[in-house]
């Protein structure tokens, strides 16, 4: 089956895409939704992130203190790395099991880090969703209600826009408005399975 890396920096819209994707049929398998439901109470991954860190990154309830652990991996560049090491083999893996459930035409892995964790070498087309730096900012202060301090070391902390930019198969504009966006993600969705249908010999659903 054709797989297809979605990926882009915070902020630059990854949902917004992968819902319009799922609204015309294509499968999207997420890596944060993975990373959440691997965290929840009970799970091997949330006992060992405590045992790592500490259970002052819990709340009252037993769930994770996400934006507290956030905000602290992004000023410890050493448990951030921890935190990965923990976290991105088991994500990488449930990814990978969903992926072999699915009998599409083709499917999508949207990965916020498709490049920093080397992943773009095991999909067959990369997707970037881009736009200008200060968009990404004013939508993910209004998302996470973040300070700009945070919200710039977390985008330094990714791949440059340019890197991704340059090592693309194609790229989705996302400064405009949403009708545009969707037209070009319906472009896509038919050379998809146009690929999927001439070289694959798959039979598309749509």
């Amino acid at each position: 089956m054709l797989t297809i890396g979605l990926t882009g920096g915070i902020g630059c819209g990854k949902t917004t895409v992968s819902n319009i994707f799922i609204e015309l049929g294509a499968p999207v398998i997420d890596a944060d939704d993975i990373a959440h439901q691997l965290v929840r109470p009970g799970q091997p991954a949330l006992q060992t992130i405590v045992k790592q860190f500490g259970s002052t990154f819990l709340l009252a309830n037993g769930e994770l203190n996400r934006n507290k652990l956030r905000s602290h991996i992004y000023n410890h560049a050493d448990d951030k790395e921890k935190l990965e090491s923990i976290m991105h083999p088991l994500v990488f893996d449930e990814m990978q099991r969903e992926l072999n459930k699915l009998n599409s035409a083709y499917g999508i892995l949207s990965i916020p880090l498709l490049f920093e964790t080397n992943f773009h070498h095991r999909v067959d087309e990369v997707v970037v969703i881009d736009c200008d730096e200060t968009t990404q900012i004013e939508r993910v202060k209004h998302r996470d209600n973040l300070s700009l301090e945070e919200i710039k070391s977390i985008i330094s902390s990714q791949c440059t826009r340019s890197f991704r930019i340059k090592n693309a198969d194609e790229i989705i504009n996302n400064n405009g408005p949403l009708e545009t966006l969707t037209k070009q993600v319906q472009t896509l969705h038919k050379k998809f399975l146009n690929i999927s249908t001439g070289i694959k010999g798959l039979n598309p659903s749509k």
